[in-house]
């Protein structure tokens, strides 16, 4: 297995955001040149994460698993970055949670032993690369998700012509309707389960499964009603002995709605050890919209959380140039796109700053980012506002998934925006 040291290929001018004058940097070493993005140490645009903001996030949601007697694998393909991923096996979380193929090799290369695949395992590439990893690895504790009787086959027919030495372990996913994938009913549910029975001991049933973020409705009522959804399928599942032996898992993984989790599956009576999984994955950035907010209406639903210290806070931010004021109540700045995500709301203008004073301002009422072009944002301002060409503005983002995958090399700071360290994403 490659160490995480492995990943820290040195950083050039070719990477965005770093100086021109600079070549061959050790990422290792990026804490030690005594760069700040406020005095254009770096080249601007550059997306940051804020430390004091990732360490008070890791910490909440270690008090909030431990106060909530569940455990937490979050979703890696929020980051992609095997250095905040260490920070979260650290931080005491008990898998990585993935995606693709592509995901679960990269947490296999740096190492992780444990890792959850909240899709079903489907083609060749993917089903033989996780019987040879099962095989080789003792360590290797992995899980996969089935919703089919279709799906067990496959997995079943490709594991006895190239066996991984042991049973695959796999989630049974429960769906809502018009959701993603995932069983609709609770007969459909236990056909499945059946059949998995019948598919050892290439299979064992370790639990139920859903993503109740993806629900076609995601209020509180429906997100509720999904949870209840899911719980006699497990408590069915215990009754007819269909789960291998161990804890059963009860997983449901958005970013929004945890803590309903935790309320739903700990009431579970399964008759046997349980084990309540969450995975957001969000949480470790958070962001200036979204989940912010979710985070809110958690704490409003939940006010003893109160308790475990200072909730999660947005720890993303893209710094970007006034480009150009053409008109007194528009002002362009130099990061669009390419920089930016938008795929849910777009980017909140939240400090500014002008080079040669000695603090940041909170950007003022009314100045809203109303469209990104490829490299552009156009940003509605008063006539009064004190931005001027040269000025940075720096930007909050509303969805970390898609935000962290524009970047290849993000700086992590300190409050005053000196360059603390930088992370690698693998995209």
């Amino acid at each position: 297995m490659r160490q995480i040291e492995d990943l820290l290929e040195p950083l050039t001018e070719l990477v965005e955001g770093m100086p021109s004058t600079e070549v061959n940097i050790p990422i290792v070493e990026v804490a030690g040149r005594g760069w700040n993005i406020l005095r254009e140490d770096v080249a601007l645009p550059p997306d940051v994460l804020r430390k004091s903001a990732l360490e008070r996030n890791e910490q909440w949601m270690r008090k909030f698993c431990e106060a909530a007697d569940v455990i937490i694998a979050p979703h890696g393909k929020t980051t992609m970055s095997p250095q905040l991923f260490q920070n979260q096996i650290d931080a005491g979380v008990w898998a990585m949670t993935v995606a693709t193929l592509q995901q679960l090799r990269v947490c296999r290369t740096f190492g992780h032993r444990w890792v959850v695949l909240t899709n079903q395992l489907i083609g060749r590439q993917a089903i033989d690369y996780v019987a040879s990893e099962l095989r080789n690895d003792p360590s290797f504790e992995f899980y996969c998700l089935v919703d089919s009787v279709r799906g067990v086959e496959i997995l079943a027919g490709a594991l006895a012509r190239n066996p991984a030495g042991r049973p695959l372990n796999v989630l049974l996913e429960g769906g809502s309707r018009g959701g993603r994938a995932g069983c609709r009913t609770v007969e459909e549910a236990l056909t499945v389960a059946r059949a998995e029975e019948v598919a050892s001991p290439h299979l064992a049933l370790r639990g139920v499964e859903g993503i109740e973020g993806l629900n076609t409705d995601p209020t509180e009522a429906s997100i509720e009603d999904f949870l209840r959804y899911l719980v006699p399928i497990a408590e069915t599942c215990a009754r007819e002995s269909l789960f291998a032996e161990g804890p059963v898992l009860l997983s449901a993984g958005g970013s929004a709605f945890f803590d309903l989790v935790a309320d739903a599956f700990c009431a579970a009576d399964l008759g046997r050890p349980g084990q309540v999984l969450t995975r957001s994955g969000c949480y470790i950035s958070l962001n200036a919209a979204m989940y912010t907010r979710a985070i809110e209406r958690l704490l409003h639903r939940k006010p003893a959380l109160a308790d475990l210290g200072p909730s999660p806070t947005n720890a993303l931010e893209v710094w970007a140039y006034v480009q150009s004021r053409p008109e007194p109540t528009k002002v362009i700045l130099a990061a669009g796109k390419r920089d930016l995500s938008y795929d849910v709301h777009l980017p909140v203008a939240l400090h500014w700053y002008r080079l040669g004073e000695d603090r940041v301002h909170e950007v003022p009422g009314e100045h809203t980012i109303v469209g990104l072009k490829d490299q552009h944002a156009h940003m509605t301002v008063p006539p009064d506002s004190p931005l001027q060409v040269g000025d940075m503005v720096g930007l909050g983002v509303s969805h970390p998934c898609t935000a962290f995958d524009k970047w290849q090399v993000m700086f992590v700071v300190d409050g005053a925006y000196d360059v603390a360290g930088a992370i690698r994403t693998f995209f």
